[in-house]
């Protein structure tokens, strides 16, 4: 009888990127914990989540339990960030804690304005990537995932789609691993997301954490986070409008204004795991 394989293990996590490696609109960290103790202070108004990248960090950490050793964890991702931003500063902090895992999600922010050079964030991803695997670290990115039933959203569907074709050639360039946002059905369904409709909730969390488990060789039991949640309804009708007018007042009308102001939604706030440190689970 064959033995099954190992599953790898990585002793120094860091997370990198904007408000979906934050883990924005996954429950608040507990009070007590990591994200709340050790880090600095929050502004007024601004919350602290968990997020897929704490929740893979905390499976991994398992992981290297049952192999004797541990998972340290980081995560230097800031709500708001351009990709510019992220293979910048952020992977020059992350070189210095000289990981051997580090996942780089980005470019979303970029997509949503006309004018992105799809090819240029491209080539940005790239360099950052290659920056990585030359500092020894193993590099997990994602797709985007397919935006066609989403309102307003769908009308950049194609520059999704050129940049998720362009994550994959530089994975296979450089060796990296990707979750595939793009073929996951299940995020389809916006009871997999915030009421923003952007950033996803706790669910949709979730399954990504184990896509990313998945796309890093650990094995997971994929019915449960690639199948769609059953009986999917699409808001059609009085509803559709009624709910697409609320959501262009309460969450496309503030980003509107910063973007007329120059302003971010993470102008205020710092990394929220600078250090590595033992990952905890900060969510029910």
């Amino acid at each position: 009888m064959t033995t099954p394989p190992i599953p790898p293990v990585w002793e120094r996590y860091v997370a990198l990127g904007d408000s979906f490696s934050e883990g924005m609109c996954d429950p608040l960290a507990a009070p007590g914990t990591a994200y709340t103790s050790a880090a600095a202070p929050l502004p007024e108004g601004v919350q602290r989540y968990a997020g897929w990248t704490d929740r893979l960090a905390v499976a991994l950490d398992e992981a290297a339990q049952a192999q004797g050793t541990r998972t340290r964890y980081a995560n230097l991702a800031i709500r708001g960030r351009l990709l510019a931003d992220i293979v910048g500063r952020q992977v020059e902090a992350a070189v210095e804690l000289k990981p051997d895992l580090v996942s780089i999600v980005g470019g979303g922010n970029d997509i949503l304005r006309a004018s992105a050079d799809i090819d240029a964030l491209a080539d940005q991803l790239d360099g950052a990537v290659a920056t990585l695997r030359t500092a020894g670290a193993d590099v997990l990115m994602a797709t985007t995932m397919d935006p066609r039933e989403a309102p307003v959203m769908k009308y950049t569907r194609g520059r999704a789609a050129a940049y998720s074709a362009n994550i994959w050639t530089i994975a296979h360039r450089h060796g990296a691993h990707v979750i595939d946002q793009w073929t996951m059905a299940a995020l389809r369904d916006w009871r997999l997301w915030a009421p923003d409709r952007i950033h996803l909730n706790a669910e949709g969390h979730r399954r990504i954490a184990l896509h990313a488990l998945h796309a890093l060789g650990h094995p997971t039991d994929e019915s449960d986070w690639r199948t769609p949640l059953p009986d999917k309804r699409l808001p059609s009708g009085r509803d559709a409008m009624v709910g697409n007018v609320e959501w262009v007042r309460e969450h496309v009308t503030p980003w509107l204004r910063r973007r007329v102001r120059g302003e971010s939604s993470g102008d205020r706030i710092t990394a929220k795991q600078p250090q590595l440190e033992l990952p905890q689970r900060t969510w029910a």
